[in-house]
């Protein structure tokens, strides 16, 4: 029989209380993205029932499913973009929204992360990044920083982790922002942003994962790592006047563009109204 969850939580009303208590480990960073999710549905009034999330696979793909009380998709690695995708062009009214971890989404789904900008789709990514392949054994990512340690760069990462945020923002998306789990008013503000904008948004979420990461780069402890978020983040409006050499280890948060483009489904169904009135197929 399931034990029954009492909270005097307020965000509860949005988590399957049957799924509860969470699987994730000690001090990881996706319980506070769950939150600062739910408190971005709250302020926005959404209906849940409005809602379709979809996750992939990885630690952060569990922030959605199955913690979140609505409509979930728990897909294939990498492909969770490219089902979103099917779902926005299929039921356009819906509120679509992807969250998932870099691996998930950087690595295996870079290419779908990238066309779903360039598109302009409108759905809404939270892309949970925790530098590292959590769930599968703590393996080198494209998104671990230059000199950090892993299980397969036991001595040192050599390579320079892709910038999710400034990539996305190239490929053409309308809304990319950037915050940590240290700045958690911000990251709710920044997701109902996304959650509003007509086209495709991406919130990166620069998260703590101390059992995987945390423990071998000299951080065991979730709050060292939070105090390292802390220490290193530069706003945008700083960073715009830094060297590539200052910036170096460092998170760059807030907005990273806003703006407004054609977005897909739109144009895609102004495409079908026009096919079916050139062939006489619309309905009057």
């Amino acid at each position: 029989m399931a034990k029954k969850i009492y909270s005097t939580y307020p965000m509860v009303k949005y988590l399957r209380k049957e799924a509860l208590p969470t699987a994730l480990c000690p001090g990881c960073g996706g319980g506070t993205v769950l939150n600062a999710f739910a408190n971005a549905i709250d302020g926005l009034k959404i209906d849940p029932k409005d809602l379709v999330v979809v996750s992939g696979i990885g630690c952060s793909a569990w922030i959605a499913s199955p913690y979140f009380l609505a409509d979930t998709l728990h897909t294939t690695h990498g492909r969770a973009i490219a089902f979103a995708t099917g779902v926005k062009v299929g039921l356009p009214d819906k509120k679509v929204v992807v969250i998932s971890g870099d691996g998930d989404l950087a690595s295996i789904g870079g290419n779908h992360l990238l066309h779903a900008a360039r598109r302009n789709i409108d759905i809404t990514v939270i892309l949970v990044n925790n530098f590292i392949y959590g769930m599968t054994g703590g393996q080198v990512a494209p998104t671990t920083p230059f000199g950090a340690k892993t299980t397969t760069s036991p001595y040192r990462n050599i390579e320079h982790p892709l910038q999710i945020s400034e990539t996305v923002a190239a490929a053409g998306a309308s809304y990319v922002a950037r915050w940590t789990t240290a700045h958690v008013y911000q990251l709710i503000e920044s997701i109902k942003k996304a959650l509003q904008v007509k086209g495709f948004s991406l919130v990166e979420v620069i998260s703590q994962c101390p059992v995987q990461f945390g423990r071998r780069n000299r951080m065991k402890e979730p709050a060292e790592m939070l105090r390292w978020f802390l220490k290193n983040s530069v706003p945008v409006s700083r960073a715009r006047n830094m060297s590539p050499e200052e910036l170096e280890g460092k998170f760059v948060i807030g907005e990273i563009v806003n703006r407004e483009r054609p977005e897909f489904t739109t144009e895609l169904n102004k495409l079908i109204d026009e096919v079916q009135e050139h062939f006489g197929l619309k309905e009057e």
